[in-house]
């Protein structure tokens, strides 16, 4: 048999890259791992093939991708929205703002890039092609599941998020009693878990859902949670996450889980409409 096409991960921030590249090696795949400068991991990276990379340097990144063989690409990990001056576009990227990629939002910028890569004659996966695992159930995760008060809000929520995300604005808010008391901007899930923490009102807890948007360019940007959202939301005071079923990631997600269920929280997977509850 041919060998399995060798496997690019552009990456950013948190834990998906390097758990893909493990997953990678686990199926007999070879990965390189193109690390974007002040966004990887340096540390999590450091035991798999790679290089670093400049934002802003989509020349230089598309010759170290054909340095490395690699076939198939896949985008993973957070990347902060940088302005035009942190950018430095080099020629390459010049050409592709020039198009008006910079004004078409996170989704649409994303979009660019996908047909960017496309363009330069690599594939693009989503990183659910290669860990299908990590994609969300429908219904509870754990031990403990959302109670009416909770389903209620979830579903205020994603009322919320579809509006929003016809903007391209946000993956995620946070509902109490009905009450949006913070919606995701440009310091991510963290920050606003933090931000809603001082917003909270007497009664019951309150909850985090977090979808994709409507029509979102599927291999890039999933949501995705993991250990560090469960703890921010066991400090923060929440009685749990709802997250999109077959769109959103769960990370580590034995550990994700034991935090959850350790703290009395509920991680369920959700769909439109109210499935999953």
């Amino acid at each position: 048999m041919p060998p399995e096409p060798k496997l690019g991960i552009v990456a950013g921030g948190g834990a998906l890259p390097a758990c893909l590249a493990r997953h990678a090696i686990r199926q007999g795949r070879r990965p390189f791992v193109l690390a974007l400068e002040n966004h990887a991991d340096g540390q999590q990276l450091a035991g798999f093939p790679h290089a670093w990379v400049r934002l802003g340097a989509l020349g230089r990144a598309l010759a170290l991708l054909r340095q490395a063989e690699v076939e198939e690409v896949v985008l993973a990990g957070a990347v902060k929205r940088p302005s035009l001056a942190e950018l430095r576009p080099d020629a390459r990227a010049a050409a592709l703002l020039a198009k008006g990629a910079l004004s078409r939002g996170d989704d649409g910028l994303l979009r660019a890039v996908v047909a960017a890569l496309e363009g330069e004659g690599f594939r693009v996966l989503g990183v659910q092609d290669i860990v299908g695992g990590l994609i969300a159930p429908c219904g509870s995760l754990g031990r403990h599941g959302p109670d009416a008060e909770a389903r209620a809000d979830i579903a205020r929520g994603a009322q919320v998020l579809a509006a929003l995300g016809r903007a391209d604005v946000g993956q995620a808010v946070a509902v109490q009693a009905g009450v949006v008391l913070a919606v995701e901007a440009a310091e991510g899930t963290d920050g606003l878990i933090a931000r809603a923490a001082g917003l909270k009102r007497q009664g019951p807890a309150p909850v985090l859902v977090k979808l994709a948007k409507p029509g979102q360019e599927q291999r890039a940007d999933l949501p995705a949670i993991g250990p560090a959202t469960l703890r921010a939301l066991a400090a923060s005071g929440f009685a749990g996450i709802a997250v999109e079923a077959g769109m959103c990631l769960v990370l580590e997600r034995d550990e994700t889980i034991a935090l959850a269920d350790k703290a009395g929280l509920f991680v369920a997977g959700w769909r439109p409409g109210g499935e999953g509850r």
